[in-house]
């Protein structure tokens, strides 16, 4: 029985890559990619000839999985990457994993490039405990997952398209407060990379003034926990967070 190996990608710098990933790609039966395009820049960067490359992505992955996991079953190595990042946030992988995990196929994920980690512990905001969001719905379901968070406490992670990063960060202020602290990094690990750090209102305006170019991860600090009654006196006192 071959292993499926899920192989994180850089999501900006070329240097990211991690000597691992190169071997297992080059090791590898089968490379299953998001975009055979894009991802063939690396794998010629990276002086990778895979064995054989085959096209992965949301639009056919539940009619390719059966297949990849029959070729997995028989002893083929499988390696799984997506245009940039870690499969299965918020990319192509979830449904592979799980379908070769019911088949008792072994799943190795390699640790590497994701774009929320480096944008969350540069925000300056509390990385102890945080929620990842990853994109919004577009439309339908919108106000009410935003309405769901609004006494989250932890530090909240989205995924934004530069397009909407104004409209979503005003519908962050209606809901959560304009003065909640905020954080927009954009274009990680790339050459323009840049935090702006700030409450809600002051990110309206600057990104109002400035429109945001490049891929976007917002984070938003979670609301202050409620006040709860102290022992003595029915006085109260705020929970602290660890």
């Amino acid at each position: 029985m071959g292993t499926l190996f899920i192989v994180p990608t850089p999501v900006g710098n070329l240097e990211d890559m991690t000597f691992r990933a190169i071997r297992i790609l080059k090791e590898a039966d089968l490379v299953l990619a998001e975009d055979t395009r894009t991802s063939g820049v690396l794998l010629k960067h990276f002086e990778i000839r895979p064995a054989a490359l085959m096209s992965h992505h949301k639009f056919n992955e539940h009619g390719t999985t059966n297949s990849v996991v029959e070729r997995l079953l028989a002893g083929q190595n499988v390696a799984l990457i997506s245009d940039a990042g870690t499969p299965g946030i918020s990319d192509p992988g979830f449904f592979l994993v799980r379908e070769a995990v019911r088949a008792g196929i072994e799943v190795q994920t390699l640790p590497g490039a994701t774009a929320f980690v480096p944008a969350l512990v540069s925000s300056g905001l509390p990385c102890d405990r945080f929620c990842f969001e990853g994109f919004l719905p577009q439309k339908k379901g919108r106000h009410t997952r935003l309405e769901s968070l609004r006494n989250e406490e932890r530090t909240m992670v989205f995924y934004e398209s530069p397009f909407r990063v104004v409209k979503t960060l005003q519908q962050f202020a209606e809901v959560f407060g304009p003065e909640r602290k905020a954080s927009v990094c954009r274009e990680i690990s790339k050459i323009h990379e840049e935090s702006v750090r700030g409450t809600l209102s002051e990110l309206i305006a600057h990104f109002t003034e400035t429109p945001p170019k490049g891929e976007i991860v917002l984070i938003v600090s979670g609301c202050e926990a409620s006040p709860t009654p102290s022992k003595e006196g029915g006085k109260k006192e705020k929970v602290k967070k660890s």
